[in-house]
């Protein structure tokens, strides 16, 4: 995809969480330095329902705006979901999930140099 594409994916991933109050967005920029996606986003629901419905809703829009083929991972997770949109990969965690995982730490050690924004 190109850069302009994937940048338009991204703010629209991040705009279709906030319209879903998801909590404590954070963009990672993989660009170039990963093979999973071009950047990963990260960012909690306050209950399983809402896990739920960030995701199924995030999928919906999405293929409003023409973004078809996404995948859900971890659908019988309460805790968790992965929305895979191929070029931005979008984790969404209950807070305990989260801060167990952690995964701006592992990204910021592997990416020193790269600030995580939210």
């Amino acid at each position: 995809m190109q850069t302009r594409n994937k940048e338009f994916l991204l703010k629209e991933i991040i705009k279709i969480l906030d319209n879903n109050k998801a909590k404590d967005i954070v963009k990672i920029n993989l660009e170039n330095k990963s093979s999973i996606a071009d950047y990963m986003v990260v960012a909690s629901g306050t209950s399983s329902r809402h896990i739920q419905s960030i995701s199924e809703n995030t999928i919906e829009e999405l293929k409003k705006i023409g973004i078809k083929g996404c995948k859900v991972e971890g659908k019988d997770s309460e805790n968790w979901k992965l929305i895979d949109a191929t070029d931005v990969v979008v984790h969404v965690f209950h807070h305990e999930q989260r801060k167990h995982y952690d995964l701006e730490k592992m990204w910021e050690d592997i990416l020193p140099s790269q600030k995580i924004s939210v």
